[in-house]
């Protein structure tokens, strides 16, 4: 009897040995790795189409041509991934485009905004300045009588003569937290179309645009308001209006291509974001 309890506790003391020195599982070790539409990150998506993106990773670089915005009454916040661009009243970002984003022909923009409605003013989101023009080359801002049960966007762009507006109502649920807005416009088609969070909800043409576009009298970009509610003005058309007002929301991620990316392209951008890739 004796040495059968003698044998019990040495199989023990094995057994406690091996366990020692085995490893905790770990389940996520095991999983296989993200794969989003063939991309395992953001940056991996049309790479060689991108030509301007601002991280705001508490900074104004755009990472593409390494130019550095200026800031007026802006600060930083926690983003989708990393830092935002926090916004405020009488606040903004001026910084100079590359000459890939003054000559886009075609694009893409995707940008994360965080905003409440719009209470005083229009809320601009984007603008590449027309310095002679009311509007910009490619101006993109939320229109006022916004609500999450409508929300109201414009996109106003240049092609080389006149000004051409891509309006879309009747967008649900844009507002108070993290929300993606995606813009495209063709020029071999001649279609716009918008994409929240990933998914198309609008398309259409706007009359009279077709063929590249073209834009004039370029000057900055501006981040945070329309271009000509800055101070100065950003241009020689118009100054400061009462019925437009300042992002006081965040911005994150805003991302240009040169060309009309595919739904599966904007769709595999968002989720990784989303997912801090």
């Amino acid at each position: 009897m004796r040495k059968l309890h003698i044998q019990l506790m040495a199989l023990a003391l094995i057994g406690a040995g091996v366990s020692s020195c085995q490893k905790k599982f770990d389940a996520s070790s095991y999983a296989p790795p993200l794969d989003i539409g063939g991309y395992t990150s953001a940056a991996g998506v049309a790479t060689s189409n991108l030509v301007a993106h601002w991280s705001f990773d508490n900074n104004l670089i755009d990472s593409v041509s390494k130019n550095t915005g200026t800031a007026t009454g802006t600060t930083f916040n926690a983003g989708v991934k990393g830092a935002a661009l926090q916004g405020a009243n009488n606040a903004w970002v001026l910084t100079d485009p590359s000459t890939a984003v003054s000559g886009l022909k075609s694009f893409t923009l995707t940008e994360w905004v965080n905003t409440p409605p719009p209470s005083t003013g229009v809320i601009g989101l984007f603008s590449l300045v027309n310095t002679t023009q009311f509007w910009g080359n490619l101006e993109i801002f939320i229109e006022n009588g916004s609500t999450n049960d409508n929300g109201k966007l414009r996109i106003h762009m240049f092609n080389g003569t006149d000004d051409k507006t891509y309006s879309v109502d009747g967008i649900t649920n844009l507002f108070d937290k993290f929300v993606n807005i995606g813009v495209s416009y063709d020029q071999a088609s001649g279609v716009c179309k918008l994409y929240v969070n990933g998914s198309r909800v609008n398309q259409g043409t706007v009359g009279g645009l077709t063929g590249p576009l073209n834009f004039k009298n370029t000057g900055k970009i501006v981040f945070g308001c329309v271009q000509f509610m800055t101070s100065p003005s950003q241009t020689t058309s118009h100054g400061a209006e009462p019925w437009a007002s300042y992002l006081t929301g965040k911005l994150d991620e805003i991302r240009i291509y040169d060309k009309a990316l595919t739904d599966l392209e904007v769709s595999a951008i968002v989720k990784l974001e989303g997912r801090g890739k």
